[in-house]
């Protein structure tokens, strides 16, 4: 084992360069639509200097005790029950009982089970890698994900649920599960959205993904917001009409620019250049993240990285699929960029995490660790 030297050595500063940029070009998007607008800019600029704080705080701490068993099965339960417990206390936004409103601030626990999950399935399969092909522990572990899948559900905030299913049938395949599984596991998914969307989907839900399927049928009602999405985004063309210039956003014809369709008012401003270079920071820090995946210092380690990836990959597909109209409409933010306090604080601590353990990382080849965790060729 080697553990590096220098007080901030562990720190990946393309990753984090990359994250802070990206919030900065969010700042700036929200920025520029009047004075109710710059009071997601003031909130966000506070909760990223907060994010920071809470990054390099835990990139000091020793992360390994959260190897033990007992201990991510205790924060698994203590996110169940404050799950639970929104049912009881949580504010209704939109619809949606997903909030604890706490007067100076909104908490939303969705984002922190999101990365629950990761851990909690990082240390499962860190132990049982090699076992994969045991149909026992794909339905164990998606009993785990299923509680939280279905407490989101229920609240409900169907975009959350789908970024925790996505987490668990990621982190599953990259463990090694066989094809006859993988088939299963597919037949199995087409049952549950049968199930999903006779009992479970509220009508609002299910006239996103029809009018998905068609968008043109309800302009003024279940299709505005994609189509105005669309509108947003083609409209930025090749170099986007300049900062603050967005007349979608800034006349408010399109909403939640500075969650949901974000991307759509940084595209109409930044046009289609603009873009590539926000695609660009995100590959550079998933790379980043799968880079210190490889020299993890055991399989809870690589796993973390390889979750936390998916995690980060997952929003922002389905994120600007949505946004450029090829997925149903399902209130999914993207990674660092869309407004959230939550949303901020949990993904800057999982890159504080993910520093955290490479202070214990191992100068290997990757041979090496690819034998040791999916098993020799």
């Amino acid at each position: 084992m080697r553990r590096i030297k220098g007080i901030f050595s562990h720190i990946d500063l393309p990753a984090l360069s990359a994250a802070i940029i990206i919030v900065i070009l969010g700042l700036v998007t929200m920025n520029n639509f009047g004075d109710v607008a710059n009071s997601f800019f003031n909130k966000q600029l506070v909760w990223l200097g907060v994010s920071i704080f809470a990054l390099f705080s835990i990139s000091f701490i020793d992360v390994r005790f959260l190897r033990r068993t007992s201990v991510i099965i205790w924060i698994y339960m203590i996110t169940v029950a404050i799950l639970v417990s929104l049912f009881v206390f949580g504010s209704v936004f939109q619809g949606s009982q997903s909030w604890f409103n706490l007067g100076f601030f909104a908490f939303q626990p969705a984002e922190l089970s999101k990365l629950v999950l990761v851990l909690l399935l990082a240390k499962y399969f860190s132990k049982r890698h090699v076992e994969i092909k045991q149909i026992r522990h794909i339905i164990v572990s998606g009993i785990y994900a299923g509680i939280l899948f279905l407490l989101i559900m229920m609240q409900p905030d169907f975009g959350s649920a789908l970024i925790i299913f996505s987490i668990w049938f990621g982190m599953v395949l990259f463990s090694g599960l066989s094809k006859r599984h993988f088939i299963s596991l597919f037949a199995s998914g087409v049952v549950v959205f049968i199930i999903l969307w006779s009992s479970v989907f509220a009508d609002y839900q299910k006239d996103r993904i029809l009018t998905f399927l068609n968008p043109l049928q309800d302009l003024q009602g279940a299709g505005y917001n994609a189509y105005q999405s669309t509108v947003s985004v083609g409209s930025g063309m090749m170099w986007g009409k300049g900062v603050g210039q967005g007349t979608q956003s800034r006349l408010l014809f399109l909403p939640e620019y500075q969650t949901d369709f974000v991307f759509a008012a940084y595209a109409e401003e930044w046009g289609f250049m603009g873009s590539i270079l926000l695609f660009i920071l995100y590959l550079l820090l998933i790379f980043r993240i799968l880079k210190i995946a490889i020299h993890g210092e055991s399989n809870f380690e690589i796993l973390y990285s390889i979750g936390f990836s998916i995690l980060i990959m997952t929003h922002v597909i389905i994120h600007t699929g949505i946004n450029v109209g090829l997925l149903p409409v399902t209130g999914i933010t993207i990674p660092f960029m869309s407004y959230g306090g939550t949303n901020l604080l949990i993904l800057f601590s999982g890159l504080g995490i993910l520093f955290a353990m490479r202070k214990y990382e191992r100068p290997v080849h990757r041979d090496y660790i690819s034998n040791e965790f999916l098993g020799p060729k």
